[in-house]
C-alpha cells in the first residue's frame, strides 16, 4: 500500500513539481496528453533548442514524450528490465520490498549509478522529482493513484498491468524510449532462444508430452500453483511444454492456491519451485519434507528444481527471460 502524503509535504511536492515542469518546458522536453493524435506521430518544437516529441498511447491516454529521452525513471522491475535490455540506463528506479537494491540477476555494472527512488508501488516522489526526469515508465496497477503527481514531474507512460502482458509492455516501453529497432532484435533473439531450448529438451513433441508445474511458496499466504496467465506461464507456453489440468483452475488464470495438506494437487512430471520470503515462515521446508510432496511424480524422479524467485517470478522482462531459458535448459537436460 502507498504511504499517504501529508498536506504540507504534498504542497511542497506540488510546488517542486511545478517548478520542474517549468524547467522541462524551457528545455522543450515538456509533455501533454492529446486527444486524437496518432501513436508514433512526431512533432517538432519551434524555436532554438526545442526538442522533438512523439505521441504514444498509454493506459492513461495519449502522452507526448521526447523522441530521445535522456533522463528516465522506472518504477517497477519490468520497466527496469526493459530499459536495460534496450541499452538505456535509467537515472532512477524503485526496488522490491524484499530486496535492498535492484534485482540480482541484472549485472551490477548495468545498474551502477542508478538512484534508488523507493519501493515498488511506493516511490518517493520528491526523490523522483529531484532527478529531473524527462520520462517516467510504470504501470497503472502500481502507480495509477499517483498518476497526476507523476505527470506533473515528467511525461509518464503507464501500461495497464504487469506480469502476463510483459511482451506488450516491452513494446510500449520501446516506443516511449525511441528504441523500436532495438526491440525487434530483442524479440527475434528471444524467439530463436526459445526454439533452441525446445529442441534441446527433445523437440516440440516431447516438450508437449512433459507436464510442468511451477509452485511458489509465499510467506504469509497459501502455496501458489501457477496457472498460465502470468510471466512464467507465458514463457512455459512459448516453450510448448505441457501443463497439468490443475493450471486450468487457476483464479483469473494466475494461480491455484492450496494449503500444504493439498500439495499433491501440484503433481506433474517436472516441478519448478521458488520461495518469497523466509522458507521456514513460507512453509517451504515443512511442505517439501512431507509425504505428500515426496509422493509427487517429480519428486520420485528427481525432477523438482528450486529456482530464484527474484528472477523467475519478479524479473518480468526479456533479459530475465533469457536467463530463465538458459536455466530451464540446464536443469531439464542436466
Amino acid at each position: 500500500m502507498a504511504t499517504a502524503i501529508r498536506p504540507a509535504r504534498l504542497r511542497g511536492l506540488a510546488l517542486g513539481a511545478l517548478s520542474l515542469t517549468g524547467a522541462l518546458a524551457l528545455s522543450a522536453c515538456g509533455f501533454s496528453e492529446s486527444g486524437g493524435s496518432a501513436s508514433g506521430s512526431s512533432d517538432s518544437g519551434s524555436g532554438s533548442g526545442s526538442a522533438a516529441t512523439h505521441t504514444v498511447k498509454t493506459a492513461m491516454g495519449d502522452v507526448k514524450v521526447p523522441v530521445d529521452p535522456k533522463r528516465v525513471v522506472v518504477l517497477d522491475t519490468g520497466e527496469l528490465d526493459s530499459a536495460l535490455t534496450l541499452g538505456v540506463r535509467p537515472v532512477g528506479a524503485t526496488h522490491s520490498a524484499s530486496e535492498d537494491s535492484f534485482p540480482s540477476y541484472l549485472p551490477a555494472s548495468e545498474t551502477k549509478g542508478i538512484k534508488e527512488v523507493g519501493e515498488i508501488a511506493n516511490p518517493n516522489l520528491e526523490t523522483v522529482a529531484s532527478l529531473k526526469p524527462d520520462l517516467i515508465l510504470t504501470s497503472k496497477v502500481r502507480d495509477g493513484d499517483r498518476y497526476e503527481q507523476l505527470r506533473a514531474i515528467a511525461p509518464t507512460v503507464m501500461t495497464e498491468s504487469t506480469g502476463s502482458a510483459w511482451k506488450e509492455n516491452f513494446q510500449l516501453h520501446a516506443e516511449a524510449l525511441g528504441k523500436q529497432a532495438e526491440a525487434k532484435k530483442v524479440v527475434a533473439d528471444y524467439d530463436a532462444h526459445v526454439a533452441k531450448v525446445t529442441e534441446a529438451i527433445g523437440g516440440k513433441k516431447k516438450a508437449a508430452a512433459t507436464e510442468v508445474n511451477f509452485v511458489r511458496f509465499v510467506e504469509g499466504a497459501d502455496i501458489r500453483i501457477y496457472g498460465k496467465q502470468n510471466y512464467i506461464g507465458s514463457i512455459l507456453a512459448d516453450l510448448g511444454v505441457g501443463r497439468p489440468a490443475i493450471t486450468d483452475k487457476a483464479k483469473d488464470g494466475f494461480s491455484y492456491d492450496v494449503s500444504p495438506e493439498k500439495i499433491d494437487l501440484a503433481n506433474a512430471d517436472v516441478v519448478f519451485t521458488s520461495t518469497y520470503g523466509d522458507p521456514a515462515k513460507a512453509g517451504t521446508t515443512k511442505t517439501m519434507n512431507s509425504g505428500l510432496w515426496k509422493g509427487l511424480k517429480a519428486s520420485k524422479n528427481g525432477k523438482v528444481f528450486k529456482v530464484d524467485d527474484r528472477l523467475w517470478i519478479a524479473g518480468i522482462g526479456y533479459t530475465a527471460a533469457g536467463k530463465i531459458l538458459d536455466e530451464f535448459q540446464a536443469k531439464m537436460t542436466g
